[in-house]
């Protein structure tokens, strides 16, 4: 061989060695479909610690199906909290909001050494407003996931821009049934609540109304939300079948202040129960006018979880003393409720705002366990999070330990312990407002 082949020969063997040094194959992706296993202890520790022990390792090379977030040395985790954060309903987004804020306070404020960033985004509670958030988040490519929405109607508006760009979403609050029904369709696959069906608290108002006020005749008003429209109905089903007679359906739109019109009509029917599960604002002028109706001057009301808040005590006045509301079961949650009250209080001067909090904190819980599962980190502290992957491992959650009871996923997003009670106001004074004061409620638990 002469020496110029011989030169050219060596030189093919050398650079087939160097090659064969930084050849290493890349580190393999989170599995989508088993993303609550194996696929999560993979990714969140293999991975990091053959990046850290290999420095001729390749960087993570996403194959999830809807692809990675990527998070970069230095950046924040960001999450969302969507929901009405402003006018007469704004206490209920806040509630949960701050749900949220207490589980990153638990977590340190970070994430496997990354800030944890919560952005908001008002989602007025809505349909449009539900729109218009949710296509805003879902541009944000640095989202890793989101808690929310508060109301169902924003949900509803909302939930498809969000689940086509791969993000999913735990709500703490949304209570309509068919938001979780099997049947629901394609748009809902990024969503999950840990709030109870109105399946469950419908029936629980109609048990109290029929078995412990001994009512026979009711009637209901919605505020076309379709929150309300839903809850009152699975009232109305569930009084009937237990042997009553709902008398009169009727509706307000949710902007409405005269309720003299709809309150007569349903005083001709001589309810003894008026169920009202509506918001804020027409709750309070349903109250306020009420007992100026001939007829409805003793009769006895109720409403729901949408106006369970002090701000529903400023809006309806005194009107609101002996009058019943449902609510998740305070009394019934389980060890780590009253930790997190004294929480709470500590952190905001005060009691809770409405009903949800708590529920907001196990759906950040369950993100950021899900998260743990998944996420691929990096020794230079970049963090890759696999969308599809993250969602699987929040539906696969079971038997977690929340402070609202042990929690397990459905195949169609239902998370929650559905414990509902009824309680009732003693105070008009919104000051009063305390119903986790054991020993002076307002509003005080009478059933069950």
């Amino acid at each position: 061989m002469n020496k110029r082949l011989l030169a050219l020969f060596s030189l093919l063997v050398i650079a087939s060695m160097v090659l064969a040094a930084c050849g290493g194959g890349a580190a393999p992706a989170a599995d989508s479909g088993d993303a609550g296993s194996d696929a999560g202890s993979d990714a969140g520790s293999d991975t990091g610690s053959d990046a850290g022990g290999d420095t001729g390792a390749a960087m993570y090379e996403c194959t999830d199906a809807l692809g990675c977030v990527t998070i970069a040395p230095g950046e924040p985790v960001k999450i969302a909290y969507w929901g009405v954060l402003s006018g007469a309903d704004g206490s209920l987004g806040e509630d949960s909001k701050r749900g949220v804020e207490i589980a990153i306070d638990d977590m340190g404020g970070q994430f496997e050494g990354h800030d944890i960033l919560l952005t908001t985004e008002d989602a007025l509670c809505t349909p449009e407003g539900g729109a218009t958030a949710a296509q805003k988040l879902a541009t944000d490519t640095s989202l890793v996931g989101l808690i929310g929405s508060s109301c169902s109607d924003e949900t509803v508006g909302g939930i498809a821009a969000l689940t086509n760009a791969g993000l999913t979403t735990i709500s703490p609050s949304n209570t309509r049934p068919v938001l979780t029904d099997p049947a629901r369709g394609p748009d809902y696959a990024g969503y999950l609540r840990t709030a109870h069906s109105d399946a469950f608290q419908g029936k629980a108002v109609a048990e109290f109304a029929y078995n412990v006020l001994g009512v026979r005749k009711a009637a209901t008003i919605h505020d076309g939300s379709a929150y309300a429209e839903a809850l009152q109905q699975v009232f109305a089903d569930e009084f009937a079948a237990l042997g009553g007679e709902i008398v009169a359906q009727e509706a307000v739109a949710k902007d409405a202040t005269d309720m003299r019109p709809v309150l007569t009509t349903i005083a001709a029917a001589q309810p003894e129960f008026v169920y009202f599960p509506v918001f804020v604002a027409a709750g309070g002028f349903i109250v306020n006018q009420i007992r100026d109706v001939a007829g409805l001057e003793d009769v006895k009301i109720a409403g729901s979880d949408g106006i369970f808040t002090a701000d529903f005590l400023k809006a309806g006045g005194d009107n609101t003393v002996g009058m019943y509301l449902s609510s998740p079961d305070f009394g019934a949650f389980p060890g780590g409720y009253p930790e997190f009250i004294e929480k709470h209080n500590a952190k905001y001067g005060g009691a809770p705002l409405s009903v949800f909090h708590a529920h907001a904190y196990d759906a950040a819980n369950i993100l950021f366990a899900a998260l743990k599962q998944v996420a691929v980190v990096e020794a230079d502290g970049t963090i890759y999070v696999p969308r599809q992957a993250l969602r699987d491992a929040i539906y696969a959650t079971q038997n977690f330990q929340g402070v609202t009871g042990s929690l397990s996923c459905s195949a169609s997003g239902d998370c929650g312990a559905p414990v509902i009670a009824i309680y009732e106001i003693t105070s008009a004074n919104p000051d009063d407002w305390n119903p986790q004061d054991e020993a002076n409620p307002n509003p005080k638990k009478v059933y069950p």
